[in-house]
């Protein structure tokens, strides 16, 4: 009796010990003095993106100091062939563009700041439409020369202007580049900058610096996660002249509309790199050979009213327009008389004749 009961009580154990080796191993208990490891149960999430405080106006960007107050600078571009690249263009918060003359184009950049921007130009002469535009933004303009009509512009409306042509500004905060006048001529080489005028504006004593008392910007901007509205459109084209076609094609991955002209990326010369806008609006209004102008130049309503349309997000939408004066900015409304509003980001406002072809794929 004895035998068999030590047998099954070795047998017993031995059944015991081969259940607990296979089984899963417990964890030694947690020392009270020392808190269990939870890095695991808990990854360390990332630091949120800061919040910046202040708005740009222009753009609706997030900005880490105050500039809405800061008369923002207007520079007339030159856009022949032979004049490209462009320098600068890929900072400016807003581009406007319009026939000039014999077919071709001449751009406005507007910049609510041009700090870091670097080179800019080339600088070319103004239109009076284009100073009607600046004005709308409270602006400083600078250009090279310009139309009768520009000037008379200027003096009557008050404008700041500075004029590297008929003006003290040649050398100072304009300049010419050899390089560009060797390979492109005397009249496509001025160039300004954005440390230039940063340096140089201040020191104008006569110069106003911030906006006029009342000034008010009133485009306002999609909230952060909505998209614009409207039928599909990923590519626009807008055919100014038989010399000048712009195509704005839509790149998804950046959310912008990627710019094209003769055939061509349009690239900033500063980076290399294709200009990419947020919003393309193109504006039809009463464009016409300039009575009595024997330069072919043109007359461009931007006063008054009148229809366009509205491109962002891969979207197209009809819209209106509106300036109720030449020192008014211009206002953009839905086709039921809503303010329309803005991506975040930059603008590229095209400004056609009625007639102005304008395909949108």
């Amino acid at each position: 009796m004895y035998g068999k009961r030590m047998f099954s009580l070795l047998l017993s154990g031995a059944l015991l010990f081969t259940l607990t080796a296979c089984g899963p191993k417990q964890a030694p208990p947690a020392s009270s003095s020392e808190p269990p490891d939870t890095s695991v149960l808990a990854p360390v999430e990332p630091d949120p993106e800061p919040v910046l405080p202040y708005v740009n106006p222009l753009t609706g960007e997030g900005c880490a100091q105050d500039i809405s107050q800061n008369r923002p600078v207007a520079i007339m571009l030159n856009n022949l062939k032979k004049a490209l690249p462009q320098l600068g263009v890929s900072q400016a918060d807003i581009i406007y563009e319009a026939l000039a003359e014999g077919g071709i184009t001449r751009m406005l950049g507007v910049f609510q700041s041009v700090e870091d921007v670097g080179d800019i130009g080339s600088v070319r002469s103004a239109r009076d439409y284009y100073v009607s535009l600046a004005l709308g933004h409270d602006a400083i303009l600078l250009h090279a020369g310009g139309s009768p009509g520009a000037y008379t512009a200027i003096d009557n409306w008050g404008v700041a202007a500075f004029d590297c042509v008929n003006g003290p500004y040649e050398g100072t905060l304009f300049w010419r580049d050899q390089q560009r006048r060797k390979n492109m001529g005397l009249e496509h080489s001025v160039l300004t900058s954005g440390d230039t005028i940063q340096e140089l504006l201040p020191s104008y004593s006569w110069l106003r610096l911030e906006h006029k008392e009342g000034y008010t910007y009133p485009q306002t901007f999609l909230e952060e996660g909505q998209k614009a509205q409207g039928e599909s459109a990923q590519s626009v084209t807008i055919t100014f002249s038989t010399y000048k076609t712009g195509v704005f094609t839509y790149d998804p991955d950046s959310g912008l509309y990627l710019v094209s002209e003769y055939g061509q990326p349009y690239v900033d010369g500063n980076t290399g790199e294709q200009v990419g806008v947020k919003n393309v609006l193109v504006l039809r209004t009463s464009v016409s050979n300039l009575e009595g102008d024997d330069a072919g130049r043109q007359a461009i309503r931007t006063t008054g009213t009148g229809e366009g349309l509205f491109f962002c997000d891969g979207t197209v939408q009809e819209i209106t327009w509106s300036k109720e004066k030449n020192s008014s900015p211009l206002t953009y409304y839905t086709a039921d008389g809503q303010p329309l509003k803005l991506g975040v980001g930059k603008s590229y406002v095209n400004l056609v004749s009625k007639s102005t072809p304008v395909e949108v794929a």
